[in-house]
């Protein structure tokens, strides 16, 4: 009883949730730091892209995965430049960086495959089936660790709190942005690629289909901490889960619930987390402000 539901919940559901644990520690990092992150649905789909055309490509989807993350880190420098350098609004700033995201891959995908649907499917022997699940571990572990425990973290929380503090005691508040947009660059951008080498076999457009927004939710429930940030994305990718269940079952002896209507389970409970949530979170305090 305990392994059939493991297998057919537990599993499922915390592989549902690794692009948006991957996403979501991205964006805290970012906003820790004190640069408003809503680029994190863009990052996802150049990752995503990047990941499935470099995987078949060298043959090795843990080389496309580190792509697909590069792909992300290099569109975060685009973003870092407009709103740390040019001091653009962050806000209008991360939705172009979500436009642009969403016209690149199908015109790259045209030039190189000749569709913009699609790219060509990756062969079975280099698609992942456990690894992402172990290296998001790792990494909620280590970032975890990083947040409450080292130099670097108590710095880049700093640049989000008290930008001031730490430009007197000497540190650069900018280059701690930077890291920050950087850093949710590179981990969006594995969010992407477990997206198409690990949950799907292929880069198809639009894939992310708003889990970069999810995982914003996510950090703004967790409080912009990384376990219950963590635990928020689970809940997320439960509900996930619960509508790929929940589709073509039929209720009450009638006929089964239309399955756009289950489609949107994962958006309303997002909705209605955050209305009851977001009263009771509080951002860092210097988020936003660029001087």
């Amino acid at each position: 009883m305990l392994e059939a539901f493991f297998s057919s919940w537990v599993l499922p559901t915390l592989r549902v949730s690794t692009p948006l644990i991957f996403a979501a520690l991205g964006g805290l990092w970012c906003e820790r730091s004190g640069v408003v992150q809503i680029g994190l649905e863009g990052f996802m789909l150049v990752g995503a892209f990047f990941a499935a055309v470099a995987t078949p490509y060298f043959s090795n989807p843990y080389l496309g995965l580190f792509i697909g993350g590069l792909a992300g880190m290099i569109l975060s420098l685009l973003y870092g430049v407009t709103v740390l350098k040019l001091r653009a609004n962050q806000i209008v700033s991360g939705t172009a960086i979500n436009l642009f995201a969403l016209g690149i891959p199908p015109f790259l995908s045209k030039i190189w495959f000749d569709s913009t649907g699609s790219t060509p499917p990756i062969p079975s022997e280099s698609q992942f089936h456990s690894a992402p699940l172990v290296i998001m571990v790792f990494t909620v572990v280590g970032s975890a660790l990083i947040y409450h425990y080292s130099k670097i973290g108590m710095r880049l929380r700093f640049a989000g709190e008290h930008p001031k503090a730490l430009e007197s005691a000497g540190v650069s508040v900018s280059w701690k942005r930077w890291q920050g947009v950087m850093m949710s660059g590179f981990l969006s951008g594995i969010a992407g690629g477990t997206l198409s080498t690990y949950l799907s076999s292929s880069f198809t457009r639009n894939m992310s289909a708003g889990r970069g927004f999810i995982a914003l939710a996510a950090v703004i429930l967790g409080k912009w901490k990384p376990i219950p940030t963590v635990l928020a994305c689970i809940l997320f990718g439960l509900t996930e889960q619960l509508q790929i269940r929940l589709q073509g079952v039929v209720l009450w002896g009638v006929e089964p619930v239309p399955v756009q209507w289950i489609q949107i389970l994962p958006y309303l409970i997002t909705l209605l987390v955050l209305a009851f949530a977001v009263g009771r979170s509080f951002a860092p305090k210097g988020l936003g402000q660029i001087e």
